[in-house]
């Protein structure tokens, strides 16, 4: 399966590029070499290849930053998106595209599943949910993953900052009022390519199973490190924020399971793996 990858520079892009590469030949584009917003730029690139499939991880995830660059969340996480599904459709290829739990409210207070009403909160998760629907229209042959709190190699993510601010700070703060599902990127490409082997396509979730707040997350890590540094738990309202998050965003992953067969393994077993590459390259 002839795979090309957008955004492989990414810590998911990485961890795509590295699973992909066992079964697959593969090529991946990022910035600054490519845009995905200019559509007259990737064509060229697509032809040269040939793919089986295309899969889009390059997106725009600042979520704080979004929301004073409305402008620049949807040019990526829309616009690029619909230029890479039209591609595919003209390629007669399917598109991989990956969305958030942040395209909910954090309202159900119960597990959501991939056919749950969307009410994003912020602009970070309403250009996601834009790029869903650009997908969709674009290429009958979607397969939308939306996933949750990523962390991989290489990434500026949660499990890096804590352990970095843990180096020096004396102690540290972490909510335990927001409630998802850590995802090593690692486990999400192996759902990928499970799922790209099948003709099922549509919405699903990816993400390691089990649920636990940020601050349970934090001292997960922080322990597996062996870090000495102190962790309480406080309220979000500590920690003001431009963008409104979900405070439960949990993602149930059976029809994911039910396509592809491949199961996602619980969180904490997910963040030992991690933890474990993170140890042997450093």
């Amino acid at each position: 399966m002839r795979t090309l990858i957008f955004g492989n520079k990414g810590q998911l892009g990485r961890d795509l590029m590295e699973v992909f590469h066992r079964e697959c030949e593969v090529v991946g584009y990022d910035l600054p070499e490519i845009d995905i917003a200019d559509e007259v730029a990737l064509q060229p690139l697509v032809e040269q290849f040939g793919p089986d499939l295309i899969i889009n991880a390059a997106a725009y995830t600042n979520v704080e930053a979004a929301e004073d660059d409305m402008e620049g969340a949807f040019l990526a996480n829309e616009t690029g998106a619909r230029n890479i599904a039209e591609l595919a459709t003209y390629h007669d290829v399917p598109v991989v595209y990956f969305s958030t739990d942040y395209v909910f409210d954090g309202k159900k207070g119960a597990p959501y599943f991939p056919d749950d009403p969307l009410a994003p909160l912020a602009v970070y998760g309403k250009s996601k949910a834009a790029g869903e629907h650009a997908t969709m229209v674009a290429n009958p042959h979607h397969f939308i993953l939306r996933t949750a709190w990523l962390y991989g190699p290489g990434g500026n993510n949660f499990v890096e900052k804590v352990l970095a601010a843990a180096e020096s700070r004396p102690e540290l703060k972490v909510v335990d009022d927001e409630v998802g599902s850590p995802t090593h990127t690692h486990d999400l490409a192996e759902a990928v390519l499970a799922l790209a082997k099948t003709h099922h396509y549509g919405v699903y979730h990816a993400v390691n199973t089990g649920a636990c707040n940020r601050f349970e997350f934090a001292q997960a890590f922080l322990d597996l490190a062996g870090s000495k540094t102190p962790v309480k738990p406080c309220k979000s309202d500590e920690f003001p924020t431009k963008a409104d998050r979900p405070y439960y965003s949990v993602l149930d992953t059976t029809s994911l399971t039910e396509a592809s067969g491949y199961v996602m393994r619980p969180w904490q077993e997910a963040l030992v793996h991690y933890m474990e590459r993170r140890k042997n390259h450093s």
